[in-house]
């Protein structure tokens, strides 16, 4: 499986007792790591036992450092590199207050490195697999770079998952992306729409192919561009650390997707591990021994029937793996 990021990071987690703004803040604990939405998911799916390539641009010291971190846990990187340095993103988090993000803009990925990145898509994708595009894109970049990327993919005879927002989002449903990941606040902006129904009716129309959205506590909707829909719901009463949460969730689908399972077990696959992600200190991470627990308090997924679900984004078989058991819950 291949994972791209366009605009990664060092994400830097600092726990503190209590967040205020304009004073002095004592940090109790502090946490680095190579990080992104995309390396995030390849985190997690390496985490279940998948093999993942992720392809990012990386510049200076912190991409070198993002590098080596990456081949450390086991995930193999395809870096591309660029002249600027990389940036970092700072989450302060308390037991109180919903952690606040400091998101460093990032630095500009040239023409050359975005053709390089194509033709790394191209490269480690293959006939039947699976490409995940999943984070921001960096200052200067044009929407359509999402576009080229997917073709690359496609190219390549891989299926791909989405998960970007703003212009970036239009621009992959255009494109024709098998499975689009905002959640909602996203798809609500990048539309213009007012309601999440409306905005879901005009990334189909334009172009993607289905769509999860994620509603947080209210779990997962999905839709297909015949306007059959999918709900699953969340896993009732977990708090932690929601940074990250919506890319184990995108880890999931994309775990199921590789696995053979029906969609209404790629959604239970991926509220059970957002569930899990927010039981982590920081973002991109899971700890499988938190899944049977968390399994046992998730509503298991509803039949399908044409009426009330979607199509199977493969043909079905068995799913195997960590998640084979929770899954059949």
């Amino acid at each position: 499986m291949t994972v791209l990021t366009p605009n990664p990071a060092i994400d830097i987690t600092y726990r503190v007792s209590r967040q205020r703004i304009g004073s002095t803040v004592r940090v109790l604990e502090v946490l680095r790591r190579a990080g992104g939405k995309g390396i995030n998911v390849a985190r997690v799916l390496r985490s279940l036992g998948i093999e993942v390539a992720a392809v990012q641009p990386l510049g200076g010291a912190a991409g070198e450092w993002i590098h080596t971190r990456l081949l450390a846990e086991g995930i193999s990187a395809h870096s591309i590199p660029i002249t600027e340095q990389t940036r970092s993103t700072v989450t302060v988090v308390d037991d109180v207050e919903h952690p606040t993000v400091l998101a460093e803009p990032g630095p500009h990925v040239p023409e050359e490195a975005w053709a390089r990145l194509c033709e790394r898509v191209r490269l480690t994708c293959h006939d039947g697999g699976i490409l995940v595009i999943s984070g921001s894109l960096p200052p200067g970049a044009a929407p359509t770079r999402i576009s080229d990327l997917i073709a690359a993919g496609r190219g390549a005879g891989a299926r791909v998952i989405v998960d970007v927002s703003g212009p970036a989002l239009l621009a992959a449903a255009a494109a024709g992306a098998d499975l689009l990941k905002p959640n909602a606040e996203e798809a609500l902006q990048a539309t213009g729409a007012q309601e999440v129904d409306a905005a879901i009716a005009q990334l189909l129309h334009a172009g993607a192919r289905s769509i999860v959205l994620s509603q947080g506590r209210g779990g997962l909707l999905a839709v297909d561009s015949h306007g059959r829909r999918l709900h699953q719901g969340a896993v009732p009463d977990v708090t932690g650390n929601p940074t990250g949460a919506g890319d184990a969730a995108t880890a999931g689908i994309a775990a199921a997707w590789a696995r053979g399972a029906a969609l209404p077990v790629a959604l239970h696959w991926a509220s059970l591990l957002g569930a899990a992600a927010v039981l982590r200190p920081s973002a991109g991470e899971i700890d499988l021994a938190d899944l049977s627990s968390l399994a046992e308090r998730l509503p298991t997924p509803p039949s399908t029937s044409p009426a009330s679900s979607l199509p199977a984004p493969i043909p079905a078989r068995p799913p195997q793996g960590p998640l084979a058991g929770p899954a059949a819950g």
